[in-house]
């Protein structure tokens, strides 16, 4: 995993910001991230982990990729953001731009007919 300590180059008001760092600020290319098979035909690429147990995720599925058995969400929520594709939860399709939060305890069967990139954020762990 690549994370950098960014440097500020701006300050969002027209204003250049010059000099220094930001604790704790960390940025990742998730095309240089490693992707992990969680099952066939589905990549997670872990993007960040903090201290209290919170991770960000780039998860990949190809066409036709289903979970095996139930995702549970536990300890807590599962928030994700539909970057490309269309994804399923087993109910409904959820296309490009959709953002789903999942609450602790809930569950679903990811999937896609048609191939899909998620952003995946558990705030929890």
């Amino acid at each position: 995993m690549t994370n950098e300590t960014a440097q500020i180059t701006g300050s969002g008001d027209g204003t250049a910001v010059t000099g220094g760092h930001v604790p704790g600020y960390v940025w990742t290319a998730a095309r240089d991230v490693p992707a992990r098979e969680i099952f066939p035909g589905i990549r997670q690429r872990s993007l960040w982990r903090g201290a209290n147990g919170a991770s960000a995720h780039v998860v990949e599925l190809d066409p036709g990729a289903c979970w095996e058995g139930l995702d549970v969400h536990e300890p807590g929520p599962e928030e994700v953001f539909v970057v490309s594709g269309v994804f399923n939860d087993g109910e409904r399709d959820y296309p490009a731009g959709t953002f789903l939060h999942a609450p602790a305890g809930s569950s679903h069967i990811p999937q896609t007919t048609t191939g899909c990139v998620l952003f995946v954020f558990y705030p929890e762990g």
